[in-house]
């Protein structure tokens, strides 16, 4: 089959790879119909992780072409999304709502699903089937689902993000973005989407936000108290990863309000004195998609949401060195690559 390859920091390749079979009882094989290139792919893009002949991709939706003997919750034929992160669904972890931290956990890139085929681990826990076969316009949103908006959702259910409340949103890529909309469905009254971007603004506010924000650091926290009669956000979603970002995020939330961080953190390190004294909760971490899967897609199937706005170029698996370019260069927000 083919799949994409990064043989070092800015080296992108399609090439044929092996197709695969089933390993354990409770695999699963799907023909992957739609994947993309995420933003955490680009760590390993501009060497900031190292890489070295990887296979590529976690996001994936695809139809069931085999299941090993132990898999009871999907069969072949079906139309599925899964998370970025395989998980049993049944220890723990799990239970209590952290399927990303399953103590079977298996990173999906770790399979690359950026491929015309995937195995799947744990299909039972990691896979959820749609209702039927999806419409066409419906995939990009399904597709959605399997990572960065169940990752935004989950930021925003981190930040306690609710009815009444003011939202700040660090970071304007589909993260950042899809944060904007799990508020504006989890009721929040006002969001602060704070972004240099103008079609990233624009996206912003037909997702929901109320006001835009271009400034940064130190200055972006002080138009933050501006809008907020100097308290801060209420909550307030991080969805970069970096120094700057998080720091952003603390100090934009006021005294007993929650950060929900979720952006992959790159080389952060916390003031404690200063996180003493703001009275801010924190929470986050790689986003427990597995545990949002079924209402996120449900409300895809309705037309309830459309989170798949967020890719704004479409190219074929073929053309996935292009599609890293773009994202690399800010040409693209997010990239689908069909297969």
């Amino acid at each position: 089959m083919r799949g994409v390859i990064m043989d070092a920091p800015g080296e992108i390749r399609v090439d044929e790879r092996a197709t695969p079979t089933i390993e354990e009882p409770t695999d699963a094989i799907i023909k992957v119909a739609a994947t993309c290139v995420c933003g955490s792919d680009l760590w390993p893009y501009r060497g900031v992780e190292d890489v070295d002949h990887a296979p590529m991709g976690h996001e994936y939706v695809g139809t069931v072409t085999e299941v090993g003997d132990e898999v009871t919750t999907v069969s072949v034929g079906d139309f599925v999304v899964g998370s970025f992160f395989a998980s049993d669904n049944t220890c723990e972890i799990c239970r209590a709502g952290y399927q990303s931290r399953c103590v079977h956990a298996h990173p999906m890139g770790a399979v690359g699903t950026q491929a015309e085929y995937a195995r799947i681990p744990l299909a039972d826990g990691t896979l959820v089937a749609t209702p039927g076969h999806p419409d066409e316009e419906l995939i990009p949103s399904l597709l959605a689902a399997s990572d960065v908006l169940g990752t935004g959702w989950f930021g925003a259910v981190a930040a306690e993000v609710g009815h009444g409340k003011t939202v700040a949103v660090v970071g304007d890529g589909a993260v950042g973005l899809l944060g904007v909309l799990a508020a504006k469905h989890l009721g929040a009254e006002r969001i602060i989407a704070m972004s240099r971007h103008p079609a990233r603004q624009a996206l912003a506010r037909e997702f929901g936000a109320t006001d835009i924000v271009v400034e940064r650091g130190d200055e972006g926290v002080a138009r933050i108290k501006d809008l907020t009669d100097g308290l801060g956000a209420h909550s307030v979603i991080e969805a970069v990863g970096t120094q700057e970002s998080m720091l952003q995020a603390i100090r934009s939330a006021r005294p007993g309000g929650h950060v929900g961080y979720v952006g992959v953190s790159h080389d952060v390190e916390l003031p404690g004195l200063e996180l003493f004294f703001s009275g801010v909760h924190l929470h986050g971490g790689p986003a427990p998609v597995r545990r949002f899967l079924p209402e996120l897609i449900d409300l895809i199937w309705n037309r309830e949401i459309d989170p798949g706005k967020v890719f704004d170029l479409t190219l074929p698996l073929a053309d996935a060195a292009e599609g890293y370019r773009a994202m690399d260069e800010r040409r693209a927000t997010k990239v689908l690559l069909t297969v």
